[in-house]
């Protein structure tokens, strides 16, 4: 499957963003769906996950009742819709899909496949 993430940009700090990831070339209803995040000079971190149905979703502690991670099978579409963003949440984010990890997964290591990442700058 092939990932095209959009909707990057810069904001100022309480403001919002909703991502997309547009996936092709597979039947998108058979992954889970990840976004994950990449500050300057730190490690890629798990930042929220759906399952393949998108009846079960999982967030890290850091954005829970800021984000809200959500897809639609028939457009073959994931999304992450962010509010209240803060100066913290400045990385360029990624999406990520497995078709054998659980919606619990949060390892990097776990998603097989990835789009090219979305810049995301939140000014204070």
């Amino acid at each position: 499957v092939q990932l095209q993430a959009s909707g990057g940009g810069l904001v100022q700090a309480g403001g919002s963003l909703r991502l997309s990831c547009a996936a092709s070339g597979r039947t998108f209803s058979k992954y889970v769906m990840g976004w994950f995040r990449q500050a300057p000079g730190k490690e890629r971190e798990f930042v929220a996950a759906i399952s393949k149905t998108g009846a079960n979703v999982n967030y890290a502690d850091f954005v829970k009742g800021r984000f809200t991670i959500s897809r639609g099978n028939l457009k073959n579409t994931a999304y992450l819709q962010m509010n209240s963003l803060k100066p913290e949440d400045t990385a360029v984010y990624y999406c990520a899909a497995d078709s054998t990890s659980l919606w619990t997964t949060t390892q990097a290591s776990m998603y097989a496949y990835w789009g090219q990442g979305t810049q995301v700058t939140v000014s204070s």
